[in-house]
């Protein structure tokens, strides 16, 4: 372990059409696998946070996005483990509101999400969610009993 703790800056994407929001899977082998998240992930050194947005929600479900306005901006922290190897950190959390303009929803292969899908807005059809979700739940006023 490294003993300092790490900020990690990530972006993600709201895209809700016909009254279901567009969810990822997190990969078998990553933290939290198999609970659903937004599409997004972190922001390399030097992009723009919307283009990374708009660069991981191509990525983990095929669709290509506009974004409308920024949604919210919230962090959360973890403490270091060391049987994970995991130092401290904080991730700082971008969220945007995006609207799909075009693509073909598929899933990712071999990386950190592995499924995409719509999910039926309030309760997301019963999909065990991240933190991040119930957030973004909170925001748009509904909830999910469904939360990680």
């Amino acid at each position: 372990m490294n003993e300092l703790p790490r900020t990690r800056l990530a972006a993600y994407t709201i895209c809700i059409e016909d009254g279901r929001l567009l969810l990822v899977r997190i990969a078998p082998g990553y933290p939290a696998a198999g609970i659903w998240t937004l599409p997004g992930g972190g922001v390399a050194f030097g992009e723009d946070p919307a283009d990374a947005a708009r660069r991981e929600l191509g990525e983990e479900s095929g669709l290509e996005g506009r974004i409308d306005d920024l949604a919210f901006v919230n962090s959360i922290t973890g403490d270091a483990n060391a049987e994970l190897s995991r130092d401290a950190w904080h991730g700082v959390r971008i969220v945007y509101l995006a609207t799909v303009t075009g693509g073909t929803l598929r899933d990712e292969v071999e990386e950190s999400t592995d499924r995409a899908e719509w999910a039926t807005l309030p309760g997301l059809d019963g999909r065990p969610v991240t933190e991040l979700v119930r957030v973004t739940l909170e925001w748009l006023g509904t909830t999910s009993s469904q939360t990680r």
